[in-house]
């Protein structure tokens, strides 16, 4: 695990972070994306790679967040996609018993369990994290967006004198997942231990916070010094690589709005909310960073025709990702869609849409994840 910034005068060596975007079963999409990832550095360093080598951080929301940890563990893309596969028809299955608008959506007793079979009984501080890991969640009841790490130099990480709270070392990684995974509507808010003898820490999806998209949030930890990374910048000192679970803009009319029940319209808006936010992370990274990888952010501002803030380039930036919108899909990939099957395919719960998304990840990946991005950091070697 790579923590802290160098202490001599000697150059550092390049750092390199992962960021993973949330998005509920679309991201098999980021899979899709990983799996090329994994397999072009395996091509590069000439032998079986695990992005845990290859990334000094690697960071998730959400789905993002399961990815992410079972990635910092070693293990390889493909197993993590199989153990994906098999998780979302379990989870995200509707019971009629269960009011909707009342209660949420799904059981989380069925999360808890694919998560846990991952994890098993972890915490932060194991040593069989094979990188630093950041997950992103949502404290309610002190209204503070969380980011945790493994980074020991971090601090909060080990136990005050005083006892005012539990190090961040103890905690289960079964737990931090589970938290960020808890989006309102579909899964019940998850309590975790923050402090002895107090109530504990009421936590939903990192999704509530700007940072579903995490790319902004692992910059921030990775150079600001109090975090307790303390990297340098460049283009050939920070590389970072964002991969997204598919856009999807939300569109409601009038009419359907006024049919639509007051709870549920706050649900659709947080949706769009959550898809802008991602946005502007893509644009400010695009901003502050070298890409090679533009991708188009808006009609009125495209992919900024190259330009950047005087202050850039920070670092090297790829963003990956797929737009869930026909005329996209068949432009860029020559995937014929129809509106209805797309918007089925943009919902966060349709396990029946899994095959399809995953089919349109490697399509895209193979177009966009190419071998020559600088991006794309060297493995280190194998311990």
């Amino acid at each position: 695990m790579l923590t802290g910034s160098a202490t001599t005068d000697a150059p550092s060596p390049p750092r390199s972070i992962l960021a993973l975007d949330g998005g509920g079963v679309r991201g098999i999409v980021s899979i899709a994306f990983l799996e090329r990832i994994e397999t072009l550095l395996g091509e590069r360093a000439g032998r079986p790679v695990r992005l845990a080598e290859a990334f000094d951080l690697i960071g998730g929301t959400s789905t993002g967040a399961i990815i992410g940890t079972a990635l910092a563990l070693g293990y390889p893309v493909r197993e993590i996609g199989a153990f994906y596969r098999d998780l979302v028809p379990k989870v995200f299955v509707r019971s009629r018993f269960r009011l909707k608008l009342i209660q949420t959506i799904f059981d989380a007793d069925a999360l808890e369990s694919e998560i846990a079979a991952v994890v098993g009984d972890r915490r932060l501080d194991s040593p069989d994290l094979r990188t630093s890991l950041a997950i992103v969640m949502k404290r309610l009841d002190t209204g503070s967006p969380w980011l945790v790490t493994n980074n020991p130099a971090a601090k909060y990480w080990a136990d005050p004198p005083d006892g005012s709270y539990v190090g961040n070392r103890h905690y289960r990684l079964a737990d931090l997942v589970r938290a960020s995974t808890a989006a309102p509507y579909y899964f019940a808010p998850h309590e975790v231990p923050v402090a002895e003898n107090t109530a504990p820490g009421l936590f939903v999806d990192g999704g509530m916070t700007p940072y579903n998209n995490p790319v902004l949030a692992l910059l921030q930890l990775a150079t600001v010094p109090a975090y307790g990374f303390g990297w340098p910048t460049g283009a050939e000192r920070l590389r970072i690589v964002s991969v997204g679970t598919g856009l999807h803009r939300l569109r409601l009319g009038p009419a359907a709005a006024r049919r639509m029940p007051a709870a549920m319209l706050a649900v659709e808006a947080l949706r769009g909310m959550s898809a802008d936010g991602s946005d502007v992370a893509t644009t400010m990274m695009e901003l502050l960073g070298h890409s090679d990888t533009s991708w188009p952010l808006n009609s009125e501002s495209g992919d900024l025709g190259g330009f950047r803030l005087p202050a850039a380039p920070l670092f090297s930036f790829a963003r990956y990702n797929v737009r869930l919108d026909s005329d996209w899909l068949h432009r860029e990939l020559g995937i014929r869609s129809t509106d209805a099957e797309i918007a089925e395919l943009a919902e966060l719960d349709n396990a029946a849409g899994v095959q399809r998304l995953y089919e349109i990840g490697v399509a895209a990946a193979e177009k966009f994840v190419r071998p020559e991005h600088v991006a794309l950091p060297e493995p280190r070697p194998a311990a």
